[in-house]
């Protein structure tokens, strides 16, 4: 049985690892449920965006953010 294989995988992870893994096989089970509610729909703002967008910001404006 698939439970079986992943409880013997799981005794081979290193003790301190385990908190980690608990984590992500919590979190993916949360998430499950979320799955079958409302679809995501991109592009909730309306409009385009201009070339002006995607140029690099100045040195100075990159300071700002960091």
């Amino acid at each position: 049985m698939l439970i079986q294989k992943i409880i013997q995988e799981l005794q081979d992870i290193p003790e301190d690892k385990l908190a980690q893994l608990y984590d992500l096989i919590h979190y993916f089970r949360l998430g499950l449920g979320r799955e079958n509610s409302q679809p995501r729909t991109p592009g909730l703002l309306t409009g385009q965006l201009g070339d002006a967008f995607f140029e690099p910001l100045s040195f100075e404006e990159l300071q700002q953010w960091g």
